[in-house]
């Protein structure tokens, strides 16, 4: 796949350089290809691509300069963060301009009061939280890369973390966002008040990968520290009773602060790595948080103990310290590193199913590892049924890139079939775009379009990410029907 199939564009790179020296001091442009080699890509390597230039403002009013020039130009933009994205959502455009946050990085208000912080786009998500700290506030979203990715990433992608499933993703932990249109118009979206009139554009925004405007400012939520939290560490010796007992431990009307899952390859590549205090005999563990007043913690924690019990757990440990809560979770938001040491490479895979089928879906994991020759460790989000499978392979054996992808892709088109999404928190990007074709239907993908053209008509922003064409969803043999009836016939099919 490449994500340059969709629109053509046809500005000179020397005339792009001279435009945007006229508006950038030299040491916020980039042009030469040593320079822009550590922009080619996101924390999704294997797609790679140099753009034209990569501009890092320090003002508002930069942006919208680069913006109008390139809206001018007929020049692509793809605004950039920390560059942790998984999905391909901040690769470059290869006759475009990056436009790097990075230097956006201030907190620019926090009112402990109103419980909220205004900060810019560049600042990290763990930054927020350690600001916040000292009034006994945090930052709820915790995505695993917390300590280097920015809220700027995170509004375009909708973040969640180990915690979403009780204080929810980005979009319930975002109050307003200042945004710069591709022709450099300024506007706000959302209030500090509880409620804002008009049609709910916030939520538009937050999850639109950069499509629709760039954020130049985030007013996020700020929520109390709780006064306790523990985990329960429950051990399985069946993959299938661990997703059960996700599901019994929702049905029991208990909503953890956290309920996350590692399988026995997961736990046996972290334990060494972080020393979390894992069972590495079990076939999978289940770690559920309780938060709260120290009495509502007892009480939650005895009954997911019970529910955990009744659902066939092996063993179960209460944590009995905050450094030992705290060791459990780095444990599961280290997996994906820990992964890193045991493989030359690993695709992390994003798709999201309802609880009940996690077992379902585990069972056909494990098959589709002898259908490819191909290892996968599982890190499920599994309170929401998010799922992390992480496939390894060596993309310097030939075909094995190429088996990965495919293992990807039949993991997500069943996530579809199971009724779930092929994306929770990650976003769709360059990864994950055949993959639309197949979870939604024509006027579905018309609409997107038609909200797309809505903001941004040319289609400069982030050009071919995201939303499928009509003409890539034919290609790929899965345009959706009608009774029949083959929609748009005039599009070739290949």
């Amino acid at each position: 796949m490449t994500p340059n199939d969709e629109l053509a564009f046809r500005t000179d790179r020397a005339t792009l350089a001279r435009r945007l020296k006229a508006l950038l001091p030299a040491h916020c442009l980039l042009t030469d290809d040593e320079d822009l080699r550590p922009y080619e890509c996101d924390g999704l390597t294997a797609f790679r691509q140099l753009p034209m230039a990569v501009c890092l403002p320090e003002t508002e009013g930069q942006v919208i300069d680069v913006l109008r020039t390139c809206h001018q130009l007929g020049v692509p933009v793809v605004a950039r963060g920390a560059g942790t994205g998984l999905s391909g959502g901040a690769m470059p455009h290869a006759e475009g301009v990056v436009l790097s946050l990075a230097r956006f990085n201030r907190i620019l208000r926090l009112d402990p009061l109103a419980r909220l912080a205004v900060v810019q786009p560049g600042v990290r998500n763990l930054a927020v939280s350690e600001a916040a700290a000292p009034h006994g506030l945090y930052y709820a979203p915790d995505p695993s890369s917390q300590i280097a990715c920015t809220l700027g990433g995170n509004v375009a992608e909708n973040s969640g973390g180990v915690h979403c499933l009780k204080y929810g993703l980005t979009v319930h932990n975002v109050l307003r966002v200042r945004v710069v249109s591709i022709e450099g118009e300024v506007f706000e979206i959302g209030s500090e008040a509880p409620d804002s009139p008009g049609y709910d554009l916030l939520a538009l925004i937050i999850g639109s990968e950069g499509m629709l405007c760039v954020v130049t400012e985030v007013t996020v939520r700020l929520v109390p520290k709780p006064e306790l939290a523990q985990v329960v560490m429950a051990s399985f010796d069946d993959v299938a009773k661990a997703g059960d007992a996700v599901a019994a431990i929702i049905a029991a009307g208990i909503i953890p602060a956290g309920l996350e899952m590692m399988d026995k390859p997961a736990t046996a590549a972290v334990e060494p790595f972080v020393k979390a205090g894992y069972d590495l005999d079990a076939e999978a563990i289940l770690l559920c948080e309780s938060d709260g007043t120290p009495e509502e913690v007892a009480e939650e924690i005895a009954r997911v103990t019970a529910v955990l019990t009744a659902s066939g757990a092996r063993d179960l440990r209460v944590s009995q310290s905050e450094a030992e809560r705290l060791r459990f979770w780095a444990g599961r938001k280290a997996a994906f590193p820990a992964v890193g040491r045991i493989t030359p490479d690993y695709y992390c895979m994003d798709g999201t199913i309802p609880r009940k089928r996690l077992a379902e879906m585990l069972s056909a994991i494990a098959a589709m590892e002898k259908k490819y020759g191909l290892r996968c460790a599982n890190v499920f989000h599994a309170g929401d049924g998010n799922l992390h499978p992480l496939i390894m392979y060596d993309a310097s054996q030939p075909g094995e890139i190429e088996r990965a992808e495919a293992f990807g892709a039949e993991i997500l088109e069943l996530s579809v079939a199971l009724g779930g999404s092929i994306t929770g928190e990650h976003g769709v990007g360059v990864e994950k775009i055949n993959q639309m074709c197949v979870q939604f239907a024509t006027p579905e993908l018309e609409a997107f379009h038609r909200v797309k053209a809505a903001f941004d008509d040319g289609g400069f922003l982030n050009p071919g990410k995201a939303v499928p064409s009509l003409h890539r969803c034919a290609e790929y043999g899965r345009m959706h029907v009608h009774r029949g009836e083959l929609k748009f016939p005039e599009l070739e099919r290949f």
